[in-house]
């Protein structure tokens, strides 16, 4: 019988346990190690009942099973013991991550790939001077990982090509959706989309042609379903009988009018927000974001849930 693979996430937060849960559903074991004594201590059990969640939704067919493959190290050491992959989780700074890479690439086997799930901070910033910098990466997640499944693999100039494929073989093995990044670029590509309407939903706000109770629903009532299945290319391709070239040659001038005067990155300064916050109302306590996030989560796994079915209705299973 072939040995468990086994895989090294370092930070027990939010993201590093929904990648403990999404290793451990695909049969790996998942070995978790955070600074924090109690947050290691919790993670086993709030995992657990992640991965009930799940079950819950047709998502995971032997929750405790798969719990069972999630342990918890007290250290790196113990952590990459026997790891084939590592994702580390930690804080949003490149000098904090620079260390723990320097750390893990000390200790991590050689064969062993070591990707982060950095946000927005390219792989070159906190690799350049790793001895093994051909195998980091970055494998940028979608919060939360384990109901939103792409995850973008972004190298340094020096990452490996065999790096990235192996990257993408193990993602997409355990069920998820991985997408090159064929060139380093700041907030890779679904944060830079993101920014893109975010700048222009802010614009529209406060410049005041709509409210953002409205655009949210523009959104979510409208371009929303579409690309819950559908990306930009593949929607204008059917919103026009010639498809692509033919849409482009129908709206491409208006478009581009609107290109010619992209929103200010003043939309995102204080007085913008300001303006928006007098509309949307007060930020709500962390108890009752905790609440909507639940929600958020509970209709993720019936999106997903709907997806996995209509993709084996569609493959014929």
């Amino acid at each position: 019988m072939a040995e468990t693979r086994k895989v090294a996430i370092v930070g027990a937060g939010l993201i590093g346990r929904a990648w403990a849960m999404i290793f451990a559903r695909a049969g790996w074991r998942a070995a978790l190690h955070d600074p924090s004594p109690a947050a290691l201590e919790a993670a086993p059990g709030l995992c657990l009942a992640g991965l009930r969640e799940l079950a819950r939704h047709g998502l995971c067919d032997d929750p405790d099973a798969a719990a069972g493959r999630i342990g918890i190290a007290h250290s790196l050491t113990e952590a990459l013991a026997g790891a084939e992959f590592v994702q580390e989780n930690g804080p949003e700074d490149a000098a904090i991550k620079r260390a723990i890479f320097a750390e893990l690439d000390f200790l991590a086997a050689p064969d062993c790939i070591l990707a982060s799930s950095t946000s927005a901070i390219p792989a070159s910033v906190f690799t350049e001077g790793l001895a093994g910098r051909a195998r980091c990466l970055v494998a940028h997640p979608v919060n939360p990982p384990h109901l939103v499944p792409v995850v973008e693999l972004s190298g340094a100039p020096w990452t490996a090509p065999e790096t990235i494929d192996r990257a993408r073989k193990i993602f997409t093995g355990i069920g998820q959706a991985p997408i090159t990044v064929k060139r380093e670029i700041e907030g890779f590509i679904l944060n830079r989309l993101q920014g893109a309407l975010l700048a222009e939903a802010f614009r529209l706000v406060q410049e005041g042609y709509v409210s953002p109770q409205d655009l949210d629903t523009t959104v979510s009532e409208g371009l929303g379903l579409r690309w819950s299945f559908l990306g930009p290319f593949a929607t204008i391709e059917l919103n026009a009988p010639g498809g692509i070239p033919d849409y482009c040659a129908r709206y491409g001038p208006f478009y581009g009018r609107i290109a010619a005067a992209p929103p200010s990155p003043a939309v995102f300064g204080a007085e913008g927000i300001g303006r928006i916050m007098e509309q949307w109302g007060a930020s709500p306590p962390r108890e009752e974001i905790a609440r909507r996030s639940a929600r958020r989560d509970a209709r993720l796994a019936a999106l997903a849930a709907h997806k996995k079915q209509q993709s084996k209705g569609e493959n014929g299973a």
